[in-house]
């Protein structure tokens, strides 16, 4: 049976629910799909990621509302993926916040991957006539920038720690709360997408860099809230072992002269048994495995994704 494209069948909506992590940060979880989240300052809001639509991003703030009616001050979008920042116009917000990379990468590809993303996962494009444009983000920044939330709040800092997802992946944290919004660096119980990254250095550094901060609340890009710090750890290490199968076995096969349609095999007969269920591995896997073959072949900046290619690649390894 040839499988429908991507996620191009799956129209199901998800249970949408919002959690109050500590006093004034929020997180919307939706079994699997993208997750937002938000932290209030004094007089005004932080938001984290802007879902693919203004009109999807309207209904996560229509939720937030019913705990805080204060402006938007600050949009972060962690990556340049458009499920991650279409919406952005939602949000009225006065500075929309990300990486150095993530400019160049919407300069360079957002339109090619706004086509790709909407024909791969139309769902999550639900009212897409409502998207003005691109989204460009105001300020940007290399290392850290940190957000003083007012009163005896605190900071909210955003961190790069290397090449992961992406580029340019932040990720936003709260060390007085110990509450970590880590972006598609880390996912809870739901399967990664890499088709845009750096194996070697998100398996290894970056991922130590997360670790590092000693989270004891993970909000990952998709998949449940993660409470305490040996389920935070646990998270990552899920992540790390994901991406480690991957490496493995996939420059096993490149060294042995094999196809990449032969590692796509060996990927999945691996991580099937325990990721194969869980959102978004069975879209994901193909355009994973030949980025990762890609890199091997010593294509460092990924390759861009247009809806066309999108196509060649996932006939090419599928049965």
């Amino acid at each position: 049976m040839v499988k429908a494209f991507a996620s191009s069948a799956d129209l199901a909506d998800r249970t949408e629910t919002l959690e109050v992590l500590a006093p004034g940060v929020y997180a919307l979880t939706a079994e699997g799909d993208p997750n937002v989240g938000a932290v209030e300052g004094a007089d005004f809001v932080v938001a984290f990621e802007a879902r693919a639509t203004p009109l999807m991003a309207g209904r996560w703030l229509d939720q937030l509302r019913q705990y805080t009616d204060k402006p938007v001050k600050y949009l972060v979008l962690s990556h340049y993926h458009a499920v991650r920042t279409l919406g952005a116009a939602a949000f009225q917000a006065e500075v929309i916040v990300a990486h150095e990379q993530t400019r160049v990468l919407i300069a360079e590809r957002g339109e090619a991957d706004w086509a790709s993303e909407q024909g791969r996962m139309p769902r999550l494009f639900t009212g897409s006539e409502s998207i003005p444009g691109l989204t460009w983000p105001d300020v940007t920044f290399s290392d850290r920038l940190a957000i003083d939330l007012g009163a005896d709040r605190g900071e909210l800092v955003l961190r790069y720690c290397g090449r992961g997802h992406t580029a340019g992946d932040i990720v936003a944290w709260l060390p007085a709360q110990r509450v970590l919004f880590a972006g598609d660096l880390v996912e809870a119980q739901a399967a990664l997408y890499t088709g845009d990254a750096f194996h070697r250095e998100w398996s290894t550094g970056t991922l130590d860099a997360v670790a590092a901060l000693g989270a004891e609340v993970l909000v990952g890009g998709r998949g449940a809230v993660v409470r305490g710090r040996a389920a935070v750890d646990a998270a990552i290490a899920q992540t790390r072992h994901f991406l480690t199968v991957m490496l493995e076995l996939t420059r096993a096969t490149h060294r042995q002269g094999g196809t990449v349609r032969d590692a796509f095999a060996e990927v999945h007969a691996a991580l099937a048994p325990t990721f194969g269920a869980w959102p978004i591995f069975e879209h994901c896997l193909p355009f994973n495995v030949q980025r990762l073959w890609d890199e091997l072949d010593g294509i460092d900046w990924p390759r861009i994704w247009t809806a066309e290619r999108d196509r060649e690649v996932w006939s090419a390894l599928q049965d």
